[in-house]
């Protein structure tokens, strides 16, 4: 059991929901990121079991990953170093999340238990450095939809999981325009349009103007900042999870990386 878990103590009340920019598997190497990330999971208990929605799986109707022990991963990139596609992240088994999960969903909801699926790098690469020890049980919920309102509901069919000491995470990016970017380097200076929609949000987010983030299409810096919506999907299921979703969340992670931004949350 590694120094990190040791001194934390499984949460017995309340898991906060969080959003999270997870970057390509290169962010792995990034000093800056990776402390930040596992400063922020110091800050919180230990949680019992982990439900992750990730930008890069879209499926309807609404599927579980496999709940299976050490379940493969996926390596859902191209062009990185051949270490990225020899990583692991041997999770335990999740049946007891996934029963969890089910009992939660309502019957008229469809929910279908994938039996092989695995972790995509949504998933994997922040969670090798929020719990590197892999020893709590993590499923993968896919996007049934990209609607913003469809996935706040969903959010909020969700929330009480965070009482059963479930952290819920919504795994995407705040500004995803990959193919406007100029320069593939840390340090890229951010363009306008990235930096734009990154204040609009950040404004947005402390106001609790839900409302405005769902219409985001209409923001500043569109639509480059989101050609297509699904690194910025996730955070509405996280805004339907908090207890009060148009309350001010805590803002974790600023800043930006390959001139994207990595606003990344926390909600109560």
């Amino acid at each position: 059991m590694s120094e990190q878990i040791e001194n934390q103590v499984i949460n017995e009340a309340r898991m906060p929901a969080i959003y999270l920019g997870h970057g390509a598997p290169p962010l792995l190497d990034d000093p800056l990121w990776t402390s930040q990330l596992a400063q922020w999971s110091l800050s919180m208990p230990l949680p019992k079991s982990i439900l992750i929605i990730s930008a890069h799986w879209e499926a309807a109707p609404l599927a579980l990953s496999s709940p299976s022990a050490s379940t493969p991963l996926v390596y859902d990139f191209w062009g990185f170093e051949d270490r990225f596609y020899k990583m692991t992240y041997p999770t335990p088994d999740a049946s007891a999340l996934a029963k969890q999960v089910t009992a939660i969903i309502p019957k008229t909801y469809s929910l279908y238990q994938h039996p092989k699926r695995g972790l995509d790098h949504g998933s994997w690469v922040p969670l090798k450095v929020l719990y590197p020890d892999a020893s709590i049980p993590v499923l993968q919920l896919s996007l049934p939809t990209l609607d913003p309102e469809e996935l706040v509901r969903l959010g909020t069919r969700l929330r009480p999981l965070r009482d059963e000491g479930v952290l819920i995470i919504g795994s995407g990016f705040m500004t995803h325009g990959l193919p406007f970017l100029r320069e593939f380097t840390p340090n890229a200076k951010a363009p306008g349009w990235s930096v734009e929609f990154d204040a609009w949000a950040k404004e947005n987010l402390d106001s609790g103007n839900l409302d405005q983030l769902i219409n985001f299409e209409n923001a500043p810096g569109m639509p480059y900042a989101h050609p297509t919506s699904e690194h910025f999907a996730p955070l509405f299921v996280v805004m339907g999870a908090a207890q009060d979703p148009q309350a001010k969340p805590h803002t974790v992670i600023e800043g930006f990386f390959w001139g994207l931004a990595k606003r990344s949350l926390e909600v109560a």
